[in-house]
């Protein structure tokens, strides 16, 4: 299975980040949005575009931090410590999937290669 999966889990009220919002680019020759959504109450970013098949080469997850805090009625600073996070990360197989999980908090996260 190839692909991408992008799965969030807000870890400071331990619930799936439903609702915020999540694009993924190319950026090997020049930045090309591949994906753009919002993640759904699995916590997944379900866009048809992440099961294709994807070529080898740089990519980059941008993920809207404080807008999500924001919308879900959490008080942050008028400048959050984290506002919008980009990923950049490699894909060097194409035939294999790619899963990010995004674990955060308003004040840090963790994301990397997971084994889904």
């Amino acid at each position: 299975m190839s692909g991408v999966s992008i799965h969030v889990v807000d870890v400071s009220r331990g619930v799936v980040a439903q609702g915020m919002r999540v694009e993924l680019y190319s950026v090997e020759a020049e930045r090309r949005l591949i994906a753009a959504g919002s993640i759904s109450a699995k916590g997944l970013l379900e866009e048809a575009a992440l099961a294709a098949s994807f070529t080898a080469g740089a990519y980059e997850a941008v993920f809207h931090v404080a807008a999500y805090y924001r919308n879900a009625g959490i008080s942050l600073p008028a400048v959050p410590f984290l506002n919008v996070v980009n990923y950049g990360f490699g894909i060097a197989d194409p035939a294999q999937h790619y899963h990010l999980p995004f674990k955060l908090t308003p004040w840090g996260y963790s994301l990397f290669r997971g084994g889904a």
